[in-house]
Formats: C-alpha cells, sequence, structure tokens
C-alpha cells in the first residue's frame, strides 16, 4: 500500500499527516492486494466569509487497475477525513457487491443453459 498525501492551502504538519495515514491503512482489507491511495486536504478557498472550510479527497486505484474516489466537505479537517474514509469504504464495497451479482447473474445464466441441452 503506498499513500501519498498532498496539503492545500494549509501547512500539513506531522500530526495531520500520521492522522491521515492512520485513518487510510484500513482501506486495505477492501481491496485486493497493495493499492494506491492519493489524498488531498486542505482549504478549499482562503475567503469564506464564515468559518472555514476544509476539504479532503481520495482516489485509490486498486492492483487490477479499477478507481474510487471520495470528497468530503466539512468546517473541520479531522470529520473530513473522517467522512472522506467513510465514503470511500462505501464505494469500495458498493463496487465489490456490484461484482459478486454480475457472477452470480453469469453463472445462472450458464447453469440455465446446460440444463436447457
Amino acid at each position: 500500500m503506498s499513500i501519498r498525501i498532498k496539503s492545500t492551502l494549509i501547512e500539513l504538519t506531522p500530526a495531520l499527516q500520521d492522522y491521515t495515514e492512520k485513518r487510510l491503512k484500513g482501506i486495505t482489507k477492501y481491496t485486493e492486494g497493495d493499492c494506491l491511495i492519493e489524498v488531498e486536504i486542505g482549504k478549499s478557498t482562503m475567503h469564506h466569509r464564515n468559518g472555514e472550510v476544509f476539504i479532503a479527497e481520495v482516489n485509490v486505484t486498486t492492483p487490477l487497475g479499477k478507481q474510487y474516489r471520495a470528497v468530503s466537505e466539512k468546517n473541520d479537517l479531522y470529520e473530513a477525513i473522517d467522512d472522506m474514509r467513510a465514503e470511500i469504504i462505501r464505494e469500495i464495497k458498493a463496487g465489490k457487491a456490484k461484482n459478486q451479482t454480475l457472477l452470480r447473474r453469469g453463472s445462472q445464466k450458464i447453469k440455465s443453459l446446460i440444463k436447457g441441452v
């Protein structure tokens, strides 16, 4: 697993980098093999009228070439990272379920063809 972290309009502190890595290490149990995880965290813009708005974005590329993406905007950076993690896990699980459903439908079709012969 390879994690690349990029910060936009904020300084990437060691504490922030450790927190992001810790939160994203669990993603590998939902993917097959090593995956490439690219994360971008920071402020969306510098000129908000009411408070700051932080954005967390992740792109996951699996060894099989599938790509998943999740984005979260929150008022707190740590909340945005947590929400982004939940969203990417939901995306990966949905992709797995879709593949399993397609596999089952294909095998049922083959089985019905064999019975018809």
